[in-house]
């Protein structure tokens, strides 16, 4: 399981013309799933985003998680993380997990990050989506639950 984490000052999705989801402070969690994932990858991600210390402290040092701050989660389900471009020049998408397995998964991940009593908004798993963001910082981490990374 792949995620890029970007600490946003706002974020939202727009779905059909409708925004469907938005927060303020806080993460823009761009989810993507392969075949071998499991639960224990939910798990590894959901612990490692929350807990992240990216946020600024008073002395303007990344000290703070997205818990510590009390920030918001907003995540967007994405599989072209598993795109491979070594190879030629359209991307190959074999690695990421068929709809089902991604679907479950990615809904899993977002019950367990409310479960850590965090606001959680989401995108429309398969939908086209609009994902608008103001970046702050910029702060944009890759964390991939097998270590790739």
């Amino acid at each position: 399981m792949r995620a890029v984490v970007q600490r946003v000052a706002s974020s939202s999705v727009t779905v059909d013309e409708q925004e469907i989801s938005n927060i303020e402070k806080g993460l823009l969690v761009l989810l993507g799933v392969t075949h071998e994932d499991t639960s224990k990858d939910v798990d590894y991600l959901i612990e490692k985003i929350v807990n992240l210390r990216i946020f600024e402290d008073e002395d303007e040092k990344m000290n703070l998680s997205l818990k510590d701050i009390n920030g918001e989660l907003i995540v967007v389900s994405q599989f072209t993380l598993y795109g491979d471009c070594r190879k030629g020049r359209r991307p190959n998408f074999t690695g990421a997990a068929k709809p089902d397995l991604a679907n479950n998964l990615y809904e899993e991940f977002i019950e367990k990050a409310k479960k850590q009593n965090i606001n959680v908004g989401t995108g429309k798993f398969g939908a086209h989506m609009m994902v608008e963001l103001i970046n702050d910082g910029p702060v944009t981490i890759l964390i991939d639950s097998e270590k790739n990374f």
